[in-house]
């Protein structure tokens, strides 16, 4: 009997667990097609024609639109709604998390923040002429509460899986994003790209991707929601008062409580600094490539699509040498594939679309294992009843840091006038990353946040 029921027990956690990465699919595509390729070029184009630069305007573009009585150059206008955004996001998702905490429903936060978050993404199809305030408003808020629901998802991670299958089954979250947000990108760029071809102009065929994305992020959300289920909160603080007063005191609980975990603090360091690498080597590729490298927008468009579906195998890849090695060593091995990765890059030589293609592979396989592995590691050093408060904690501090390595970037390029410099500068990050991982100690870390080490750590 005993038996049985663990059997029906292990079917119903492999069955939600299937549901779950249907949540990186869904909102994956949000990310890529909007935020990583489409919704920039496109805000400059219309805030362009708004500020007098005309229908040819790009990243150069200086004239000025009024943002809250803020003279915003059209070109940094993306970069500036952008940076907003994870600045306040830092301030909103703590909060978010100690109310996903208190709450046995997390599935159904997770639905209604992400249901929110594509009602707001899809008003970007409504940017269009010179009318580009709508736009402007539409990302920053789609952009936070897309942070919010990935504070709910995170967490029900720790409800749905053991210990030992956290790599798994993060890794399986993680694939499934790449899969999915390379998909629609694909259809995407297509339809943009041959937008003649389906009879209609460019810009409707970008309003009508960026519409996509947000369809396709709602729709998809509600596979994960169905096959997911309630799970209680457990480990709460007691407090008083309503839910938002009640989030509040449990949030000011766990920020005193922090200081008794330094591992999980030690790992939160050193993931800020090789995250931060990461995301700035995903930001600066297309720069590089193209204005170092001297790379054609085709190629640079492949290379996008390209790194998206390696990424897929990177995942899956890190997992399987996770499940025979460990997260935390993976990890570790990671920062210094990163650190190789940036060093080869400054010596591609300009033109060379194999060896930039071949570069493209390498930063696919590492940065999707290193992501999947980071999530999962990280669930195991949160004390339970506290998923939520830690997680927001974790997306806080990497939103209100993760202009340091752009920064740096920026800051070499100016002062030598190239791009090689600045794209190997950033080996700072994963150095650093790489120290404070050395100075973690797993197993310790994992035991004091009371739970139980996987068989392969």
């Amino acid at each position: 009997m005993t038996a049985a029921v663990g059997d029906r027990t292990t079917l119903q956690r492999r069955a939600e667990q299937r549901s779950w990465n249907w949540y990186d699919w869904a909102n994956s595509a949000y990310y890529t097609t909007v935020l990583t390729v489409l919704f920039g070029p496109f805000m400059i184009t219309v805030a362009g024609r708004a500020a007098g630069c005309g229908d040819s305007a790009d990243d150069t573009c200086a004239k000025t639109v009024d943002l809250l009585g803020l003279h915003l150059a059209a070109g940094s206008l993306p970069s500036y709604l952008t940076s907003f955004a994870t600045i306040a996001s830092a301030f909103v998702l703590p909060i978010v998390g100690a109310m996903v905490d208190r709450s046995g429903r997390k599935r159904l936060h997770m639905a209604w923040f992400a249901w929110a978050g594509s009602f707001f993404a899809a008003l970007l199809y409504f940017m269009s002429g010179d009318h580009w305030q709508l736009g402007a408003f539409a990302v920053v808020v789609s952009s936070i509460l897309g942070g919010c629901s990935l504070i709910s998802y995170y967490a029900i991670l720790v409800d749905i899986s053991t210990e030992d299958e956290r790599d798994r089954v993060s890794a399986r979250g993680w694939a499934f994003g790449y899969l999915g947000g390379g998909l629609l990108l694909l259809i995407n760029l297509v339809m943009v790209q041959g937008h003649d071809a389906f009879g209609i102009d460019k810009e409707l065929a970008v309003r009508l991707s960026l519409l996509s994305a947000a369809l396709w992020w709602a729709g998809f959300t509600v596979v994960s929601l169905r096959g997911l289920r309630d799970h209680p909160a457990q480990a709460v603080e007691d407090e008083s008062g309503g839910l938002l007063r009640r989030s509040f005191g449990q949030l000011w609980a766990t920020l005193r409580e922090v200081r008794r975990y330094p591992m999980t603090m030690t790992f939160l360091i050193a993931y800020l600094f090789y995250n931060d690498g990461i995301q700035t080597v995903i930001y600066s590729a297309s720069i590089y490539g193209s204005k170092q490298l001297h790379i054609s927008d085709s190629v640079l468009i492949t290379a996008i699509l390209m790194i998206q579906f390696v990424a897929f195998g990177g995942a899956l890849v890190f997992a399987r040498y996770a499940g025979r090695y460990g997260a935390y060593r993976c990890l570790l091995y990671g920062t210094f594939g990163w650190m190789a990765i940036v060093v080869a890059a400054m010596f591609l030589p300009e033109r060379n679309v194999a060896l930039f293609l071949v570069a493209g592979v390498a930063i696919a396989l590492v940065m999707g294992g290193t992501q999947a592995l980071s999530r999962s590691f990280f669930s195991l050093l949160i004390p339970r009843g506290r998923e939520g408060e830690y997680f927001a904690l974790y997306g806080a501090a990497e939103r209100g840091t993760s202009w340091f390595g752009t920064l740096l970037f920026g800051i070499v390029f100016q002062v030598t006038g190239s791009y090689r410099p600045a794209i190997v500068s950033l080996i700072v990050f994963f150095v650093l990353g790489a120290l404070f991982l050395l100075r973690l100690d797993p197993r310790r870390g994992i035991a004091q946040a009371g739970n139980r080490p996987p068989a392969v750590l």
